[in-house]
């Protein structure tokens, strides 16, 4: 085959949607390399010739400016997901949640007693008539203590929730990201399939002339029946990526880009932080916000057994008529104290303080040490991840096109050819599970730190407004 012919053959492949990813792009590239020499492979497409200029120059692993994929920011495809995400049932008893805590907050700031009214008839030789209205007082101030601990009961509830929000949050991002490394992945084995499919037709018209030997024959039919299994196999796994995003999002077919380069501009900003402000950072995480609230409770609730078993005085007052006697009355009732005076009750309380203090404390120490595992471990991921993508999208494509020249040379034998050949295919799957590992790590964090969607919103309103482009075998995958 000639160099028009390759080019061509890339350029509609690429309109035929085979070759729309980023690193499958890449992917494909390697895999169709192996096939790229051979003269005796017809393909029957057409395309221009300056698309296939473009294909021809990524063909030997060198950037096509021309090609660039515009970069799918947040602010473009995260508000469409937040709306399916806000629309589940799930997020939507969050909220009747939240309005139950207000409406909480709103019966506790009521008063603590209702007055009481008496009425009394006697009917003796003289009847007496009386009436009577007592009202306890508030002495112990148990109304303002109720309304504080309703209002900090509301405010650990709305922490719980968002932390909660968060992580159902990450946890479908996760699945999105599965689904489009799954959908890459499935467009790989498609592409290595087809590919090998070429070379069995290349490997037979060698037997035919006498250049390649029956056993190596076979060998290439090996390689394809693999290659239909690998391919049954990503089938498999997209189709189980799909079932999990409809179960999460009810919908397999929602608009999502992938975001390495904002999480590496995260881990960026994180490291660079001064120690100070990296200290006061970590004690203000959001999944501490109810850790802390515990706390403000525990000493409300000391004050609320101090104000339950506080002496509330009682003012009556009665009128009475009996006969023609007119009689007006007042009390005041104390309760004496002398039996119980609740000391235990209020010790309790203490050391519930203090409980809630070491739980604080315990909980910030395990989000802390995670926070260093994730800042020590992130940067590493995603080094690593370059270096594959260098070495994959270029010096992969360009070894693979050497090794199929060798091949159809004689100067290689089918066996190392094919051993040559999975370990390029096996280096493309080391990619996609280091970014399936980038997006585990840093979700998994992000969620249940409380910090996702702080994140996503500040980030989605400054990345909206600034526009950029990427390089098409580096290019954002976008799942129409």
């Amino acid at each position: 085959m000639n160099k028009t012919t390759l080019a061509r053959t890339l350029a509609c492949l690429f309109r035929s949607g085979l070759l729309s990813c980023g690193l499958v792009l890449a992917a494909g590239l390697l895999a169709f390399a192996l096939a790229a020499e051979n003269d005796t492979l017809e393909v029957f497409l057409e395309t221009k010739a300056p698309e296939a200029e473009v294909f021809k120059a990524q063909s030997l692993g060198l950037p096509a400016k021309e090609t660039d994929t515009p970069y799918v920011a947040f602010g473009q495809w995260l508000p469409a997901l937040l709306t399916q995400f806000n629309q589940l049932p799930e997020v939507q008893a969050q909220l009747t949640r939240q309005q139950q805590a207000e409406l909480a907050i709103q019966a506790a700031d009521r008063a603590v007693y209702n007055p009481e009214l008496g009425l009394n008839y006697q009917n003796a030789d003289t009847d007496s008539y009386s009436l009577g209205l007592s009202q306890t007082l508030d002495w112990g101030d148990k109304r303002g203590v109720a309304t504080k601990r309703a209002e900090l009961e509301a405010q650990i509830l709305f922490a719980d929730i968002g932390l909660e929000r968060n992580q159902m949050l990450a946890e479908r991002l996760l699945a999105l990201a599965e689904q489009a490394q799954s959908r890459k992945a499935l467009t790989f084995a498609e592409q290595q399939l087809r590919f090998t499919k070429a070379q069995l037709g290349i490997a037979k018209q060698r037997l035919a002339a006498g250049d390649l030997s029956n056993v190596e024959l076979q060998l290439m039919q090996l390689e394809l029946a693999t290659n239909t299994a690998d391919y049954a196999l990503a089938e498999q796994v997209a189709l189980v990526a799909d079932g999990k995003v409809i179960e999460l999002l009810g919908d397999n077919n929602l608009a999502f880009s992938e975001f390495i380069k904002e999480i590496h501009v995260f881990v960026a900003q994180a490291k660079q932080a001064p120690a100070p402000e990296l200290s006061t950072y970590k004690s203000t995480l959001p999944a501490l916000a109810s850790a802390y609230q515990q706390v403000l409770l525990a000493r409300v609730n000391a004050m609320q057994v101090k104000a339950d078993t506080s002496a509330d005085p009682t003012i009556s007052l009665g009128a009475e008529k009996e006969g023609t006697d007119n009689k007006l009355g007042v009390g005041v009732s104390i309760p004496l104290q002398v039996r119980n005076n609740y000391s235990e009750l209020q010790a309790v309380a203490d050391k519930g303080i203090a409980i809630a203090e070491q739980g604080y404390l315990a909980r910030e120490r395990v989000l802390t040490a995670k926070q260093k595992h994730v800042l020590y471990a992130l940067p590493r991921l995603l080094e690593r991840y370059q270096d594959w993508r260098e070495l994959v999208q270029v010096s992969g494509a360009k070894a693979a096109k050497s090794l199929s020249q060798q091949w159809q040379a004689g100067d290689v034998s089918t066996s190392e050819y094919l051993q040559s050949r999975r370990q390029l295919a096996a280096s493309y799957l080391v990619g996609l599970n280091l970014e399936t590992a980038i997006y585990q790590s840093w979700l998994t964090w992000m969620g249940e730190s409380g910090q996702l969607m702080p994140f996503l919103n500040g980030t989605a309103e400054q990345i909206g407004q600034a526009p950029s482009h990427m390089p098409n075998a580096a290019a954002r995958t976008v799942n129409q």
